[in-house]
């Protein structure tokens, strides 16, 4: 494993100085966790609330910003100071029995989004007028070939790239022009006794906050060679990858409210080629074809390897074999067999044919029914796995506790509710 930080390659090493290198070298894991929680899922999510609601889910993007990084934030703490992953850490403090039941939850959560990545991927061949099989063939070679052969940085790199593709996002909904005094009017005008808006709503939370979150960030500052010294730069970089990952939700939101909002109520939107059709007029047709297709590809591309990795590292962390990007695949040969076999298991289930739509919002409502399990063992471990002045106490204790509590508890009772209304 690596123990320190190379200096990032893309500025001139004159430019720099010795702290803020050390700062760019940090930076990563938590912008990389982000980009990759606003996945192919999450970004569907987000259209199908504009498309059916408005702007009356926006105000709970809004929320679920700070929400977000206490979560990972209690995981970037947890990775750093203990030089642990998240089921190694489980396994420590609670058994070997409560391990594998969290790494099972891990388990479903990553099945059901990588699911919904490569059901995306499928979504845009078939915009494009290109085969399903070879494009998901193609896709799965490139990861695992860059996988295999790189290591954790450039890994990390690779995937900020894919990621940003996201922020055309931002530009789509500047473009759809919303109106202001209608999103005023429906920012707080939430209808709480509509099963079918409760089931977005819990859709929506478990598309920003998902089990495989807490242990691939874990695992990546651990992975990194990150220590305590590094913990405020890393909570930096999760705020701003918090921001940013809610930024781009809500521009999908706006922009499909935007223009959709004469034909709310009767909208239903079943398919990859109708959510970009819906977006198409902010930018034209073609342009916008392509912007909407650059965005869902990187979002689906990024939360791919994150995905696979995180299932990879989960698994090794209970299992006990070898689990780095630092090692060669001869030295690890189980983790990077299980990365690749998560991988192509994926691809033959979405070839055979999926409703990527209907699958991605299913996906997200799992996501709420597991945060209970999830962040339970987050705040437990925050307790009693840390020791001194990083161990969660006082007044911080008490916020994050309420937040997790509420958070669960709303996620469960919307899920529940939209689900039997």
């Amino acid at each position: 494993m690596s123990t320190r930080l190379p200096l990032p390659s893309t500025l001139p090493r004159s430019a720099v100085t010795p702290a803020r290198r050390r700062f760019l070298a940090v930076l990563g894991p938590g912008l990389v966790v982000m980009l990759a929680d606003t996945d192919a899922g999450s970004i569907i999510t987000a259209a199908q609330s504009g498309a059916q609601w408005g702007y009356k889910l926006l105000a709970l993007q809004l929320v679920l910003i700070p929400i977000l990084f206490v979560v990972q934030e209690l995981t970037v703490r947890l990775g750093l100071a203990t030089q642990q992953g998240h089921g190694e850490l489980i396994r420590a403090t609670f058994g070997r029995g409560w391990a594998w039941l969290s790494v099972g939850t891990l388990c479903v959560a990553c099945v059901g989004a990588l699911l919904t990545q490569l059901s995306g991927i499928a979504g845009l061949a078939q915009l494009f007028g290109v085969p399903v099989i070879p494009a998901i063939a193609v896709t799965i070679a490139g990861i695992i070939l860059m996988v295999w052969t790189g290591s954790y940085h450039s890994v990390e790199r690779v995937a900020i790239a894919f990621g940003l593709f996201e922020l055309a996002f931002v530009f789509v909904a500047w473009r759809s022009a919303p109106n202001v005094h209608e999103v005023a009017s429906q920012f707080f005008a939430v209808p709480l006794s509509d099963p079918r808006y409760l089931y977005l709503a819990a859709a929506n939370i478990g598309a920003v906050i998902m089990p495989w979150m807490v242990f691939y960030q874990q695992s990546a500052v651990v992975d990194k060679g990150l220590d305590l010294g590094d913990l405020k730069v890393a909570r930096i970089d999760t705020a701003v990858g918090a921001v940013v990952t809610q930024l781009i939700m809500a521009a999908v939101l706006i922009a499909t409210g935007a223009v959709l909002s004469g034909h709310r109520g009767n909208t239903s939107l079943e398919n990859v080629p109708q959510i970009a059709d819906a977006l198409a007029p902010t930018l034209g047709y073609s342009v916008g074809r392509i912007v909407f297709a650059m965005g869902l590809a990187g979002a689906a591309l990024v939360a791919t390897v994150v995905v696979c990795l995180t299932a990879a590292w989960g698994l090794g962390e209970v299992a006990g074999y070898k689990r780095s990007l630092e090692h060669h695949p001869r030295e690890a040969p189980w983790f990077y067999g299980v990365f690749s076999l998560t991988l192509i298991a994926g691809g033959v289930i979405v070839t055979s044919g999926a409703d990527l739509v209907k699958l991605s919002v299913a996906v997200q409502v799992m996501n709420a029914l597991l945060l209970p399990v999830v962040l339970g063992f987050l705040f437990m471990l925050a307790r009693r796995a840390l020791t001194g002045r990083y161990r969660l106490t006082g007044w911080y204790a008490w916020l994050a506790g309420g937040l997790i509590a509420v958070t669960s508890a709303f996620g469960v009772f919307a899920a529940v509710s939209g689900l039997v209304g």
